[in-house]
């Protein structure tokens, strides 16, 4: 099968390119005569792309190696084809020059919906050349850009700061959905505890859900830093130092998200206790007015067996007498109930 991955002739426009000059990284305007091979430019540059497609022409263009450019081809195809996305996954592929793609999971959280989205971020990393293309709304190219624009504190130097970067990114996105699902999570626990609320069984499944996305995102990423960090420790010490806090974070995140589907467990069983508690209650209820019932239900039941010979059938004050002493065994049964507290 052929793809758009596969047609070397192909020109790619990027989106934007960023070069690091005297310790700042800018946006520059596009030049066909950027794309020279990585490691003679001495200039670190991030190429920002639109598409997945065009990652592979892309490589080809600057200068990847063949190795990295086959394993970008079998990235697109594999999404072409209909297989799964690095939504669910999350791995780095590294060719024989030292040149790494990179695929890892992106997401972003929708405060309206309560729902949790995901999408992917697939780079090629050179020695002085970043190629990245992000797919789904999580924006991460855009805030990485404004971070390294204006010179917020990014560790490393060079490409690697990019990286870091994007990397950083993703988790500050990440971190945004745990926030998200954190708050989502204590207004339902309100709402669980709250009097005269509705079912909240179907927003707690739903919210249980979300946090179960939210970890599959997430556990990728967990995976990948460390086949990342064994790649980077050759280079410098310094982009292990971030890598480890980094790592450090996404630990963090994940068990935050873990307690967070812990609570709702909880609150799940809670809620189920409040509704047998409650069942029970109604059948003491009923149960009480059903004994109640019963004694003017028997006392009835016996005079109208319409025997010839029983009491006071005779006497004129005999139904009255009948009357009023239900009345009062069934007073008599209320007040008992009620201090009992069944009623």
């Amino acid at each position: 099968m052929t793809t758009a991955a596969d047609d070397p002739g192909r020109q790619v426009v990027p989106l934007a390119i960023y070069q690091q000059q005297d310790g700042a990284w800018a946006r520059v305007p596009w030049d066909p005569g950027l794309v020279v091979r990585p490691g003679t430019r001495g200039t670190p540059t991030w190429v920002v792309l639109e598409r997945l497609a065009d990652l592979a022409p892309a490589a080809r263009a600057w200068g990847a190696d063949e190795v990295t450019v086959a394993l970008a081809q079998q990235r697109v195809r594999r999404l072409e084809t209909g297989r799964p996305t690095t939504a669910l996954f999350a791995h780095v592929d590294h060719a024989r020059t030292g040149d790494v793609l990179l695929s890892i999971p992106t997401m972003w959280y929708d405060d309206t919906t309560r729902d949790v989205h995901t999408g992917d971020l697939t780079a090629v990393a050179c020695d002085d050349l970043l190629l990245s293309v992000e797919q789904g709304s999580a924006h991460v190219h855009d805030i990485a850009a404004e971070r390294l624009t204006t010179g917020a504190p990014t560790p490393d130097r060079g490409v690697r700061e990019a990286l870091a970067a994007l990397l950083f990114t993703i988790l500050a996105r990440a971190s945004e959905v745990e926030l998200g699902l954190g708050d989502a999570v204590g207004h339902t626990e309100r709402l669980v505890f709250s009097s005269g609320s509705s079912d909240p069984v179907e927003r707690i499944y739903d919210l249980k859900r979300e946090i179960a996305e939210a970890r599959r995102s997430l556990s990728p990423l967990m995976a990948v830093l460390p086949e990342l960090e064994d790649d980077e420790d050759r280079h410098a010490a310094r982009t292990s130092q971030w890598l480890h806090r980094l790592q450090a974070s996404v630990d963090r995140l994940d068990r935050h998200l873990d307690a967070h589907d812990s609570l709702l467990g909880a609150m799940l069983e809670v809620h189920l206790s409040q509704v047998s508690v409650r069942q029970n209650e109604d059948m003491r209820k009923i149960s009480a007015w059903a004994a109640m019932i019963a004694v003017p239900t028997l006392i009835v039941g016996l005079y109208g067996m319409n025997f010839h010979h029983m009491p006071e059938l005779s006497w004129t004050y005999g139904y009255p007498l009948a009357v009023v002493v239900m009345g009062a065994a069934c007073l008599w049964l209320y007040r008992a109930f009620k201090r009992s507290g069944w009623l």
